[in-house]
């Protein structure tokens, strides 16, 4: 019997995307005929006619499945119901928009089974289409959050990774609601291949991942993976007491010996807002901890499913 690979595809409003997506990666799974495949479509309450397509398509292929969400619960929500759902000694992550090259699997699989990793990634050696700003705020984020955590996430990693049941079962270990997949990669460990390729630009529609978001998430990421930013407010909590307490002595010495009135309250009000800035910052980085705990300790489900053809196979 022939080894089985799920594919797990997050789609938010990709209708025009996956007729594209399918024709492609139809073509692999064909070259690739010495395996058998699933493909779990993961609906994460597309606004589009994304559900009908998928529905389409699992009438047509008895490969394809899909769960649909009941809202949307985000991309990484989205990756971690087909990774639960899947049923293959060999399961990979890859976007709807073709961003992900279907013809990587075959050089992938390779590097599993024939190399001994456990696991194969990819990551894109550039940023071609993608705004400058964008660009440089993500590779600053990859510098800082390098520098701060304990594993290793490299820079333009995507999610697009085929791995083996071992790797995957380790990170279906992983309950936690606030995900950051990049990192979580990472923390499971075992050996893994890196496949580098050029930037690939959507096949259709626009991108769901505006600035404000991209920023959002990598605030989760570095949440998620380092306590540095607590310890960076202590020690600048401790510097800020030292430089009070020499400014304090200064100005009573200053009195003392040369009776001078203490003056400059244009200076002192700036101070003391610079200071007030400083703690208001340090109270939201808290904050930031504080509000992560708080949604892991409700214990709320990842995702809620609305609809599926999963069942059908039970």
């Amino acid at each position: 019997m022939a080894e089985l690979i799920s594919l797990i595809v997050p789609c938010y409003n990709e209708e025009p995307s996956l007729p594209y997506f399918w024709e492609q990666t139809a073509a692999v799974m064909a070259k690739m005929d010495y395996l058998d495949f699933e493909v779990i479509f993961v609906n994460d309450g597309s606004k589009d006619k994304t559900l009908e397509v998928l529905r389409s398509l699992a009438e047509a292929d008895s490969r394809v499945k899909y769960i649909s969400f009941s809202r949307n619960f985000g991309k990484e929500a989205a990756m971690f119901a087909g990774l639960e759902h899947a049923k293959g000694d060999y399961a990979a992550v890859m976007d709807a928009d073709l961003q992900d090259p279907p013809a990587l699997l075959e050089q992938m699989y390779h590097a599993v089974t024939q190399e001994g990793y456990d696991s194969a990634a990819t990551r894109r050696v550039t940023r071609k289409g993608e705004p400058p700003i964008r660009s440089f705020f993500a590779r600053m984020f990859y510098r800082i959050i390098n520098k701060m955590a304990d594993v290793e996430i490299v820079d333009g990693a995507r999610d697009f990774r085929l791995m083996n049941r071992k790797f995957l079962n380790a990170l279906l270990e992983l309950k936690e609601r606030n995900r950051f997949s990049k990192g979580l990669f990472g923390w499971v460990g075992f050996k893994t291949k890196w496949l580098e390729f050029e930037n690939v630009e959507r096949v259709a529609g626009e991108t769901k991942w505006s600035f404000w978001k991209l920023f959002k998430y990598s605030i989760e990421g570095i949440v998620a993976f380092t306590t540095a930013p607590l310890t960076i407010a202590s020690v600048m909590g401790f510097l800020m007491c030292t430089l009070a307490l020499c400014s304090t002595v200064f100005i009573v010495v200053r009195k003392l010996i040369f009776g001078d009135p203490v003056s400059g309250w244009a200076s002192t009000a700036s101070i003391i807002t610079f200071i007030g800035g400083i703690q208001l910052f340090f109270m939201g980085v808290f904050g930031q901890y504080l509000a992560k705990a708080y949604t892991e300790i409700k214990n709320r489900p990842i995702y809620i499913v609305a609809e599926s053809n999963l069942e059908e196979d039970n």
